[in-house]
């Protein structure tokens, strides 16, 4: 139950500083800055897929909140779930840099051929049924470009409520990270991974540069008049995307949690290679890291053979889809979908290619 909660907290956490941020660039532009997006499509699908290459699942969280703010389009969104591997990129880079390149490599050029098809060709995709659009109020446009009007020791005479929340919790959540509190240990056949804590990208330093974006999440609220506190950090961001973001990903974890404890899914892997194909595809649609370093394992051993890893990296994509799932459950099965299809078809190719 801890790890269960601490992983909640940590994609919550993650998530909302995002939010926040997003939302303070497009105020800070007026408007102007993300909405360019809106207008380079084949420039959004390259963004995606190199939000998802990011190690971690920080690149796919803000990819999430672009779309669900309407301001990647639903080409982006597919590009990025590709492109990403979630944790297991950590996993990967640890065994073998060359083979992590070469699957990393091979995503991109998926993720990025993928989007820009699925832009081209699918017109009539709705957008997030629950969007909430990045707004601008009148007041704001006669602002200058990245000012707020109130200073920082201003808006601690007196703090308020809501204030003082967003920066106790941004504290809480930077100390944390700081500390460690949030890593985790990456279990293969035969113990903890080697040389993981000490990667220069390792998932330690990643929390540290996540730490340190929050940092500056914390010197915006810090900073932001009252108005952009209330109106668009509290009532755009917190009261519309924390809760729903928080029990969705708490809920999706735990039936997770509750199926692994049940089924060991090395028993299922038979010496048919096919099967174990079809076994890494399915176990890539568990929205969690954990399962899919099973075949992480079995490639390092050199029981499965390269097209079985990349059909489940291409199908798997970490924590990064909880957050859509809890904003619109519409396109996280339609990204499923499309994924264990082409899944299916590269690692079937693969295998009867030889490789």
């Amino acid at each position: 139950m801890p790890d269960l909660l601490k992983n909640t907290f940590l994609i919550t956490g993650l998530v909302m500083v995002m939010l926040l941020l997003i939302e303070y660039v497009n105020v800070r532009s007026r408007g102007r800055s993300l909405k360019r997006l809106q207008q380079l499509p084949l420039g959004q699908v390259v963004a995606g897929a190199l939000l998802g290459l990011v190690p971690g699942c920080i690149g796919g969280f803000a990819a999430v909140s672009l779309f669900t703010h309407r301001l990647f389009g639903f080409g982006a969104l597919a590009a990025m779930m590709i492109a990403t591997t979630g944790d297991e990129a950590f996993i990967l880079l640890a065994i073998s840099p060359a083979v992590a390149a070469a699957v990393f490599a091979i995503l991109f050029i998926l993720a990025v051929a993928v989007g820009w098809t699925v832009n081209r060709y699918v017109k009539t995709f709705p957008l997030a049924f629950s969007s909430h659009p990045f707004e601008v109020h009148e007041h704001e446009h006669a602002l200058p470009c990245g000012k707020f009007p109130a200073g920082i020791w201003k808006n601690f005479r007196p703090l308020s409520f809501r204030r003082a929340v967003l920066l106790g919790g941004l504290l809480l959540f930077v100390a944390v990270l700081s500390l460690g509190l949030f890593d985790h240990q990456h279990i293969l056949e035969g113990g903890i991974t080697p040389g993981m804590e000490n990667m220069l990208f390792g998932e330690h330093w990643l929390n540290l540069f996540f730490a340190a974006v929050s940092v500056v999440a914390l010197f915006l609220i810090a900073s932001a008049d009252n108005h952009f506190l209330e109106e668009h950090l509290w009532k755009h961001v917190v009261k519309k995307h924390f809760l729903k973001i928080f029990l969705w990903t708490l809920g999706a974890l735990a039936a997770v949690h509750l199926l692994l404890a049940q089924v060991d899914l090395r028993d299922w892997i038979s010496d048919n290679m096919l099967l174990i194909l079809l076994m890494a595809v399915l176990v890539g649609i568990i929205p969690e890291s954990g399962p899919h370093l099973i075949f992480i394992s079995l490639f390092a051993a050199e029981a499965i053979p390269f097209s079985v890893l990349l059909a489940n990296c291409f199908v798997q994509d970490g924590h990064t889809a909880l957050p859509l799932l809890a904003e619109n459950p519409r396109a996280f099965i339609c990204v499923k979908g499309l994924k264990i299809i082409l899944g299916l078809l590269i690692g079937l190719g693969g295998y009867f290619l030889g490789f």
